[in-house]
């Protein structure tokens, strides 16, 4: 009978103490859950920003692709953007600026765009789910042109809009203008 008893006190202390750390357990696993889903909410959010980096950096440099006579002289049209998972970005200063280089493909040849570009406009909480404007500051196309007859050709060619200094009817400098005094 003592025995009895004795084996059930231990029963019965045994089963209080896997209740309490089945508790624990069960907390912990829902802490390591909650912190597991949080890193990969986080890396899928991080990678989702990227991916509208890339996309819009890389449409403003096709607009300027597509409207380069010496890129359509070199590869022809139409020019296509190459394949995403061939393409590099690198983001810095909070997201201001950005490097990237992605392949293009003409009928004549193809070649890869290097540009390193700037964003316009201001922060937001869930600025990935908008268009951004980036500024274009240099763009670069490495082409390479396959020849059936005689050496093949890699050509480098600047994409980048090159402001001309408008033309003046006079043939001197003009003159500086005085400060205005209030």
């Amino acid at each position: 009978m003592f025995a009895r008893r004795l084996t059930s006190f231990f029963k019965g202390s045994s089963t209080s103490s896997s209740d309490k750390d089945g508790k624990l357990g069960s907390f912990g696993r829902k802490a390591v859950s909650f912190v597991l889903i949080t890193v990969t909410g986080g890396v899928a959010l991080s990678a989702l920003d990227d991916l509208s980096i890339y996309r819009g950096c890389s449409s403003k440099a096709m607009e300027k692709v597509m409207n380069s006579k010496a890129m359509i002289e070199a590869i022809g049209e139409p020019i296509e953007k190459g394949p995403w998972y061939n393409a590099s970005l690198a983001v810095s200063h909070q997201r201001h600026s950005v490097s990237c280089s992605f392949p293009v493909i003409g009928p004549q040849g193809n070649g890869i765009l290097h540009l390193k570009a700037v964003r316009n406009g201001e922060d937001s909480m869930f600025g990935f789910l908008q268009q951004r404007d980036w500024e274009i500051l240099i763009m670069d196309a490495l082409v390479h042109i396959p020849s059936n007859e005689g050496p093949q050709q890699t050509l480098r060619i600047n994409v980048s809009d090159i402001v001309e200094p408008s033309i003046s009817t006079n043939d001197k400098p003009s003159d500086p203008q005085e400060p205005v005094k209030s």
